[in-house]
């Protein structure tokens, strides 16, 4: 091999070392982004492939679920005697609390002297209820298991229906938001609580929460005409009381 060979291919050899050092630099991004996790109720996830909210919550166990709902960490950013202290007087109401879960709200409400239907599509989470209901001898809580698709309520059957951190979890809103109004009596209210659309350290991943002006275009397409918002009462969470 010549002088001009020797040059051409120490040449080459430096291009391909070159290359190799590229393609790990601008791979490593792609394993970082892989290699990040998620968090929701303040717990932390592996990355987020699911399709749905409901696919995202559960690959979680109920038992882990559970503990995430009733836990220190949700009480510090979910403030459930300031949200009850803003929603007034509620002893005497019927309420119905749609996606109870562990019952955290409902508990809560029935001591405030609310009658309270708790509603879940869930069986686990209603065999929960029923045993918290059973341990506290506590009178003024029913149970009710419902679709996905439906509040399961008789026209004008309760003064309020709660709805926290589930919104975003139910498919055709507009739809199932009609047959909510339906079942509201006509003094009475819906009241949404859920995560703002942004990266933030609880909830579920962006890509699965419902933005706040959505919301409100979505209730106002299911009838209800008055919507009073609130965005400051709670740190990661907005308020919606509709009418």
């Amino acid at each position: 091999m010549n002088t001009k060979q020797l040059f051409i291919a120490a040449i080459a050899m430096l291009a391909l070392s070159a290359c190799k050092q590229n393609q790990k630099k601008t791979a490593q991004p792609e394993i970082n982004n892989e290699a990040k996790e998620e968090q929701h109720d303040g717990k932390k996830h592996g990355g987020d492939n699911s399709k749905t909210a409901n696919d995202y919550m559960h690959r979680s166990s109920t038992e882990e679920l559970i503990e995430r709902f009733e836990s220190p960490e949700r009480d510090a950013y979910q403030q459930p005697e300031k949200v009850l202290a803003y929603l007034g007087d509620l002893s005497g109401n019927k309420i119905m609390d749609i996606g109870a879960g562990s019952g955290y709200f409902s508990i809560k409400l029935a001591e405030k002297g609310a009658h309270v239907i708790a509603a879940d599509v869930s069986d686990e989470f209603q065999e929960i209820i029923k045993k918290r209901i059973e341990e506290n001898e506590i009178e003024n809580i029913e149970l009710r298991k419902i679709p996905y698709d439906s509040p399961d309520l008789a026209d004008a059957e309760v003064d309020k229906v709660l709805i926290v951190n589930t919104y975003h979890h139910i498919e055709n809103r507009v739809d199932y938001f009609s047959k909510v109004k339906k079942g509201i009596k006509p003094n009475g209210e819906l009241v949404v609580i859920d995560y703002f659309k942004k990266e933030i350290p609880v909830g579920p991943p962006a890509n699965h929460k419902v933005d706040l002006e959505t919301v409100k275009k979505e209730l106002k397409e299911a009838g209800f005409t008055q919507l009073n918002v609130n965005v400051d009462l709670l740190q990661y969470q907005f308020i919606i009381r509709a009418k």
